[in-house]
């Protein structure tokens, strides 16, 4: 091979030129500053994380450290983080991006995450990271900015999404991945086009029904590393056990995915002290709650169901809804009955649950975030709790993103409660608090273990409180101690219950408990199929306890 070497003759004939005629020379302070400059962000090193020592305000955990790692070192930058909930995958993320802007191999980036976080990760970026991240508005600048922030529903719509696959990116991240489990959809067909080099997916529950689940991550990340699927599923099938007990595709995964569990680090967690509070109606309430049950016999289940569930929050959450009802239906065949109902409402005293809450708090003067189903619920603890000088902001998804901020901000700051509706369950972190009322139980328990997520997490110094609220002699009554209570949910390692209801092939256990309402003819009846399902997933549990988790080591309960 013929290397062909060209002199720069013209430097040499300059610096000859100024040798002989005792200069111009160039500053020496410049010189020296120049060099000294360079010497300074020099990467020395192959091996190892250079970021952390540019980082000294933050204390990163061994598991972090260790993740980005491994994700620039074995992985060429593209994995999938997929630690618990809590453990801290932002700052894994915001570190292997840091590690590579600081090397010079990143300068473009494009994060795409829920639209409820997206002024979360800019604040984290910034502020943590000192990484320049600008969130995208309506106007489509994606060209003008080097790292940039937006949510997903909006990239992926014209016209920025042509400007975005115009582009090409140094770093691409995508927050809540799992979401992108189907191939089909149009969210999948986009990230799949974004021209990229370096790419993390972020999810809590890489595999969520289907072994299809995580072939579609992983081919989004390294086209072709698990075959095609056709080879991938008459090699591995569609069971997602299969993650744990076939050896080379776990050996396959591991080279694509971090995934850290809470009983493997090191972190001193606190713990989570959980009190079933009990709501006893007072007369006039729970002969309104018999009442409304007996009205509601001959209607639709799923109806009955929810204005009784809606009487336990709050007499406005019910009424409303009747109201709404008897204006949209003009054929409802007891309309006598409602009308007659409302007006007993109207005489109801102040909800006992509501009650409870003033109780709980009047003596404290920490803060606590409360959990309601209903928006009327809402409005009424709000107002209720001003009548007893309770400072309080209310929180819900109808509020826009700078709105959301501007809440949590004031609950941190000056307001003692939160009251949050089922949009708080998601994304918010709320380490500051560690009190927290789940006034109204959710029926998916999903959604329990994503609202005690916002406390309970990486960088809480406290233990956290959780008051379950309950009414006594109702529905809320037996699925708090039938399903609830039995399973130990609120002790559970968040982000266990997944892998469970996975495995159980449940897509949905609020649809599941309202079937078992709907086909069952009396109480006792509902009583003891709610028994057998909390039962099967307590068998379930052992199970999967018994088993490897995807990094070959045994899980923990």
């Amino acid at each position: 091979m013929n290397i062909q070497l060209n002199k720069d003759s013209e430097f040499i004939e300059e610096f000859e030129t100024a040798l002989n005629h005792d200069g111009p020379f160039s500053s020496w302070d410049l010189f020296q500053m120049s060099y000294l400059s360079s010497q300074a962000t020099l990467t020395t090193e192959f091996t190892g994380l250079i970021a952390p020592k540019h980082l000294p305000h933050v204390e990163f955990l061994p598991h972090q450290l260790d993740c980005a790692e491994q994700i620039v070192e074995e992985m060429n930058g593209r994995g999938l983080l997929a630690d618990e909930v809590g453990l801290g995958k932002t700052i894994e993320a915001g570190l292997i991006l840091k590690e590579y802007m600081i090397r010079g191999l990143v300068k473009k980036a494009l994060i795409l995450v829920p639209a409820s976080l997206v002024n979360q990760w800019v604040l984290e970026l910034t502020q943590k990271f000192y990484i320049p991240a600008v969130s995208q508005g309506k106007r489509p600048v994606w060209d003008q900015n080097k790292v940039i922030v937006s949510s997903m529903d909006m990239a992926k719509r014209s016209p920025h999404k042509e400007k975005i696959l115009d582009q090409e990116y140094d770093f691409v991240l995508i927050d809540e991945a799992h979401k992108l489990k189907n191939h089909k959809t149009k969210n999948y067909e986009f990230v799949r086009a974004l021209r990229k080099k370096y790419c993390l997916l972020l999810t809590a529950t890489p595999v969520q029904n289907k072994l299809s689940d995580i072939f579609n991550l992983v081919s989004i990340l390294k086209p072709g590393h698990l075959g095609s699927y056709e080879d991938f599923t008459a090699n591995f099938g569609r069971d997602r056990n299969n993650l744990f007990n076939d050896s080379h595709l776990k050996q396959l995964i591991q080279k694509v995915m971090v995934r850290n569990r809470r009983g493997d680090t090191k972190v001193d967690w606190t713990e989570r002290k959980v009190q079933t509070v009990s709501i006893e109606f007072s007369e006039e309430e729970q002969e309104a709650y018999n009442r409304l049950t007996a009205i509601t016999r001959d209607a639709s289940t799923f109806s009955s169901i929810t204005l009784t569930r809606e009487l336990c929050s709050s007499r406005e959450a019910c009424y409303l809804s009747i109201k709404k009802m008897l204006s949209q239906d003009t054929e409802i065949p007891n309309r006598q009955a409602y009308e007659d109902f409302l007006k007993q409402i109207e005489q109801l005293p102040h909800h006992a649950k509501a009650d409870k809450v003033i109780e709980l708090l009047k003596d404290s003067d920490e803060k606590f975030i409360i959990f309601t189903e209903y928006r009327a619920s809402q409005l009424y603890l709000q107002w209720y709790l001003q009548q007893h000088g309770i400072s309080s902001v209310p929180y819900r998804g109808g509020f826009k993103r700078g709105k959301k901020d501007w809440m949590k901000q004031l609950f941190e700051n000056h307001a003692q409660v939160l009251i949050a509706t089922e949009a708080g369950g998601e994304g918010i972190n709320l380490q500051f608090c560690n009190n927290m009322i789940n006034y109204d139980l959710p029926w998916n328990p999903m959604r329990l273990e994503q609202r005690i997520g916002r406390i309970h997490r990486f960088g809480q110094q406290h233990d956290v409180n959780i008051y379950n609220f309950a009414v006594k002699n109702t529905m809320e009554e037996h699925v708090l101690s039938l399903l609830y209570e039995k399973i130990h949910l609120f002790e559970r390692v968040v982000g266990n219950l997944d892998a469970i209801l996975a495995e159980l092939e449940i897509n949905d256990v609020e649809q599941e408990i309202q079937t078992i309402f709907t086909e069952s003819e009396t109480e006792g009846e509902a009583k003891i199929k709610l028994d057998n399902l909390s039962s099967v997933i307590s068998l379930t549990q052992e199970r999967i306890n018994s088993k490897e988790d995807w990094n070959g080591n045994r899980e923990s309960s």
